[in-house]
């Protein structure tokens, strides 16, 4: 595998996006390699990655059915419900907590 072209942070060469620079484009890499990265520093850490896409052979995003949009329309539904009353909650389930809120914590009163 060859080694790949390293980029300070800010200075990539034109022709070269994200992956979310492309989704902005309305673009997707569509299966090509990485064809570079920018790392920015950080003070206590190693530096952070960004791997980098040719916009050139960058392909356009495919667009949504009606299925994957029922589809999603289930998924994000089912993250309302509280496995432990049943009930839609009203707002997504903290994966922290598990269930809703009241169920969490039963013995305490809302203050609204």
């Amino acid at each position: 595998m060859a080694a790949i072209p390293v980029y300070p942070w800010r200075l990539a060469p034109d022709g070269l996006a994200t992956r979310r620079q492309l989704r902005a484009r309305g673009l997707r890499p569509g299966g090509q390699d990485v064809a570079a990265q920018v790392e920015r520093p950080r003070r206590r850490r190693g530096p952070l990655v960004a791997y980098l896409y040719s916009i050139e052979q960058a392909k356009p995003v495919r667009p949504m059915t009606p299925a994957k949009w029922a589809a999603l329309e289930r998924a994000n539904a089912a993250r309302r419900i509280c496995p432990q009353c049943r009930t839609d909650a009203g707002y997504v389930i903290p994966a922290s907590l598990g269930m809703c809120v009241p169920c969490a914590f039963p013995n305490e009163q809302c203050a609204a």
